[in-house]
């Protein structure tokens, strides 16, 4: 069981952006916001009896606009009504613009022991051309400073394939990254998401060739420096893996808290449920009762796909014993596909793993089991 909890605000709305995010338009309403999401856990309890939180992962938005007594106080709450493990992962997404000094120290009073630091670049064209409001030198400083407050355990985000961008400038971003021994990178490519204004008014990407030649350039730099990509898009030293995120990948549950947040439980009876809150600030804040928003079933025909599109991002794949203990469906269920997949050389012999050629082609893959 995991906790993801949604912080809906930012500055300002980055171009590439398609998360549930806000632009600031008077202050934050932190006090408002931290009993709504109180009063949200509440009404979800009955969704995990008795079972303990090992990772949390806080996600905006910008949720290092908050205070760190905002995150003290939320905690204090939080463990008064669910069980935490004693190592629990908890994990907060920082913005390097929105960052004072001794707030990274405020985060770590508050319980939270993870960052993940939003770089993108640390070209500064490139930086402007993303809409980031900080610049390389804030993006320098706000890992030192997060350092310096004893964050050992740390995520850099970094974009490639970015507007006018070449193999030897996303190589750089790399190697200027690596030079504050960061343990995890989420190393990936910039897409143009619907409902976006990139979207609407397309930049000038890289063509294809080099976007391959900045793939393969970089995954060799990364390798030759001891990190593996246990993960299509993540990156990190021995030990290190997000485990936050690894339970998404093994298709895990957890609970979902804040404005737009999405959760996946499962539920003593065999149901395996989709839930989401409701999405605009202002509504989630002024809601009485359940914030959910909606909730869904996953069929029994749709569960082994949605139990693949996660598993088989994984670069090692899973034991095949998970498919009947996250899905509750024998393995014969989908004997044929995985049969014809091995045939293929897509799928290894004795596990839910993609061959190298099967995650080239991961989409077509998952296609058969449509």
């Amino acid at each position: 069981m995991s906790l993801y909890i949604h912080v809906p605000w930012c500055v300002r709305k980055c171009p590439y952006c398609d998360f549930n995010s806000h632009a600031i338009e008077n202050d934050i309403p932190e006090s408002a916001y931290l009993s709504a999401l109180l009063e949200d856990l509440d009404q979800d309890l009955t969704l995990a009896p008795g079972r303990t939180v090992e990772t949390v992962f806080i996600g905006g938005g910008t949720p290092s606009l908050m205070s760190g007594d905002f995150y003290h106080k939320l905690f204090q709450g939080l463990r008064e009504r669910l069980a935490f493990a004693d190592d629990a992962e908890i994990t907060l997404e920082a913005n390097p613009g929105t960052l004072e000094e001794g707030r990274f120290e405020a985060f770590r009073r508050a319980g939270i022991n993870r960052l993940s630091i939003g770089v993108q670049s640390f070209n500064p064209a490139h930086l402007k051309a993303l809409g980031r409001i900080h610049d390389s030198a804030g993006a320098h400083r706000a890992i030192e400073s997060a350092k310096k407050a004893g964050f050992d355990n740390f995520n850099l985000d970094l974009m490639h394939g970015l507007p006018g961008q070449t193999p030897d400038q996303a190589l750089e971003d790399l190697t200027t990254a690596m030079s504050h021994k960061p343990p995890h990178l989420s190393w990936y490519q910039l897409t143009l998401e619907p409902n976006t204004e990139f979207y609407s008014r397309p930049p000038d990407l890289p063509e294809d060739e080099l976007l391959w030649d900045i793939a393969q350039q970089g995954s060799d730099y990364l390798h030759q420096h001891g990190f593996t990509d246990y993960e299509v898009s993540a990156w990190c030293q021995e030990g290190k893996a997000s485990r936050h995120n690894l339970n998404y990948w093994t298709f895990g549950d957890y609970l979902a808290l804040g404005a737009g947040g999405h959760g996946k439980v499962s539920l003593p009876a065999g149901e395996i449920k989709r839930y989401w809150k409701t999405r605009q600030p202002e509504a989630y804040l002024n809601r009485i009762g359940s914030r959910t928003a909606g909730s869904a079933s996953i069929d029994a025909k749709e569960l082994p796909l949605e139990f693949l599109m996660n598993v088989l991002r994984l670069r090692k794949g899973v034991a095949e014993s998970l498919f009947y203990e996250r899905t509750g469906l024998p393995l014969s269920s989908v004997a044929v596909q995985l049969e014809s997949l091995r045939d293929d050389k897509l799928l290894v012999s004795d596990r839910l793993q993609a061959t190298a050629l099967g995650q080239r082609f991961l989409n077509s893959l998952l296609e058969r089991f449509l």
